[in-house]
């Protein structure tokens, strides 16, 4: 009795964390793993990195922190979203043979993509829009340069850094996890371990 009470319990936790998957005809399945010929449950939670309490410098510090945070948490969805939606135009760009066609299917997901993001994105502050541009190079491992000139050519990567100059922000501003956005590298870990 005690068993079926302790499977029940675990059963409804895992499947309370998402670990319990099912398929459309709503079969259930659990990860699984062989030891020693014993098949057992297995799940893989994953690495999760501890960092210590942020040790600020001063107030000023601080109050730069939390804001920073603030605008972390706004933007490093939309950053993940990026790199899924490249990834897919990656994708659909890798069937398609004639150049032609390639610049009327980036035109589409151009215009996909305006009318379901523009909205919201013409809301960020500037600062909220370089700390996107950041992320962006921090998912994809490419600028935000890097990927409008891969995806649009040269004259379009040259015309947005020029507009991007005039707010005071360089497209071509790759993300320094180690150095200047060491900050910003703190908050998302926090983020992703689920501290903030």
């Amino acid at each position: 009795m005690l068993f079926l009470l302790l499977s029940v319990f675990a059963f409804s936790t895992m499947h309370a964390q998402g670990i319990v998957h099912k398929d459309s005809l709503n079969n259930i399945y659990l990860g699984t793993k062989v030891i020693k010929g014993d098949t057992v449950l297995h799940i893989d939670l994953g690495e999760i990195t501890i960092l210590p309490p942020y040790s600020f410098k001063n107030k000023k510090e601080q109050v730069r922190y939390t804001r920073l945070m603030l605008y972390v948490k706004k933007v490093y969805p939309y950053s993940k979203l990026i790199k899924l939606k490249l990834a897919e135009i990656e994708d659909g760009l890798a069937q398609i043979t004639n150049e032609k066609e390639k610049k009327e299917y980036i035109k589409i997901k151009e215009k996909e993509l305006r009318n379901q993001f523009e909205d919201e994105l013409v809301k960020l502050t500037i600062l909220q829009g370089r700390i996107l541009l950041k992320l962006v190079d921090r998912e994809t491992g490419k600028s935000t340069f890097e990927q409008i000139r891969r995806l649009k050519g040269n004259f379009q990567a040259f015309f947005w850094q020029s507009i991007a100059t005039v707010f005071g922000t360089n497209l071509k501003t790759g993300y320094d996890g180690d150095g200047d956005d060491k900050m910003i590298e703190d908050i998302i870990i926090r983020i992703e371990n689920g501290q903030l």
